[in-house]
């Protein structure tokens, strides 16, 4: 009996039960931290509201234009503060070297922050799409509402890889201020806050330069409102963008080992 207690007891748990574990403490981590997840939910959400419903009261164009726009400036941002904010605290407190000294699966914690990624992205798309049916009366198919969500969920890859490779390169305090310029500013370069024929010609043309514009084509596509380039090239620009910052910073993190 007292080997059979033994051979339990020493018995290893399941892999999958790391990263589950590991999902769970990075959730209950921004659930403590509201001062992420509520402007990260709410500014979204505030700024559809003023744009799409009360500026543009009546004009379901313009709301489902805004819904597509907005998802996407709020899952750029969930994505890139997501992930820059807390691996640049973790690299600056030794938590990451920590992590590299327990029995944790390799990138657990990694896998753990995209999944908290995905599941503020998905919120942020469930409450936008909340708001414009009781608000602003928007009215799409059951497969575009389903293909919005797909659209802003796996369109947190690029720009958590871009977030990650930030967090590699400054400290804690700083990652905020580094992500906000870069993060607001191309984000109106894009024509996520407001449509890119209401700016210069001269911000149009140099839009494809930023990977939330093709983002947005992307989820303004589902709707109905793109500028009409192929949606293949959009995935693509994506996808060398998730690519290239996610081994820019696999670099930055095995040098700092």
């Amino acid at each position: 009996m007292d080997g059979m207690t033994t051979s339990m007891v020493a018995r290893p748990a399941p892999r999958w039960r790391s990263y589950v574990l590991e999902a769970k403490c990075e959730l209950l981590r921004l659930l403590r931290e509201p001062a992420f997840g509520v402007p990260v939910i709410a500014f979204p959400a505030f700024f559809y509201v003023l744009f799409g419903v009360l500026l543009n009261r009546g004009n379901a164009g313009a709301a489902e234009y805004l819904l597509a726009t907005y998802g996407v400036f709020g899952v750029v941002g969930a994505a890139m503060f997501g992930f820059g904010v807390t691996i640049a605290i973790d690299r600056e407190q030794g938590f990451l070297r920590l992590k590299r000294a327990l029995p944790t699966p390799t990138g657990a914690p990694l896998l753990a922050k995209m999944a908290m990624a995905m599941v503020f992205c998905a919120v942020i798309s469930l409450v936008l799409a909340l708001l414009a049916v009781a608000v602003a009366g928007v009215r799409l198919s059951p497969g575009q509402w389903a293909l919005l969500l797909v659209v802003n969920v796996l369109g947190s890859l690029p720009f958590a890889a871009i977030g990650l490779y930030i967090g590699t390169l400054v400290g804690g305090n700083a990652a905020p201020a580094v992500l906000n310029l870069i993060y607001l500013p191309m984000a109106f370069l894009s024509g996520l806050w407001l449509p890119l024929t209401m700016l210069p010609a001269i911000f149009g043309k140099l839009a494809a330069l930023w990977p939330a514009y093709h983002l947005g084509q992307a989820a303004l596509k589902v709707v109905g409102h793109d500028a009409g380039q192929p949606l293949w090239l959009h995935v693509v620009v994506l996808l060398v963008v998730t690519v290239v910052f996610a081994v820019l910073a696999q670099r930055r993190l095995s040098a700092a080992e």
